[in-house]
């Protein structure tokens, strides 16, 4: 399989909602192991599909050592107040802004062998599955920002040389 190109902020598919996949098919396998080749680049804590050009629920992560993968989540469970942390995208190179998160976060999907995935963290592990999960319900992390610094946000995205 292959790394593939990360879709940038104005792609139209980082605003779709990802539909569900079959985690048996040849065609999960395949997306799959290129979500895992393209997380394994440094400095990479997370991608969901659509950030491939894929519009299908399902993200792999690489956070402190541990890389994986998980098809057709759902957020199980949060726990305490949001809290301002510094955040990027990949999506949207080259800038990050404080975003709120809760400090705790469960998730619960499936594998390709159908069989149920349960991950769950503090810190970057929750930071990241709250992430990958607005990615997938179509959503940007610029959009997770108070107002003030989403309009900051903004302006620094228009700055852009990648925009």
């Amino acid at each position: 399989m292959s790394v593939r190109e990360i879709r940038v902020f104005g792609d139209p598919v980082l605003r779709e909602r990802a539909s569900p996949v079959d985690p048996t098919s040849p065609d999960t396998a395949a997306l799959v192991q290129d979500l895992l080749d393209t997380v394994r680049l440094p400095g990479r804590a997370g991608v969901a599909a659509c950030q491939i050009g894929v519009a299908k629920a399902a993200f792999a992560y690489l956070v402190d050592g541990e890389l994986g993968y998980v098809l057709n989540p759902r957020i199980d469970e949060v726990r305490g107040e949001p809290e301002l942390v510094d955040e990027g995208c990949l999506s949207v190179p080259e800038l990050g802004f404080p975003t709120p998160r809760h400090p705790f976060c469960r998730v619960i999907g499936v594998d390709t062998a159908g069989d149920e995935v349960v991950l769950e963290g503090e810190g970057l592990m929750a930071q990241m599955l709250q992430h990958e999960m607005a990615h997938l319900d179509g959503r940007l992390y610029l959009q997770a920002l108070e107002k003030d610094m989403r309009a900051v946000a903004m302006a620094e995205v228009r700055k852009a040389d990648w925009y």
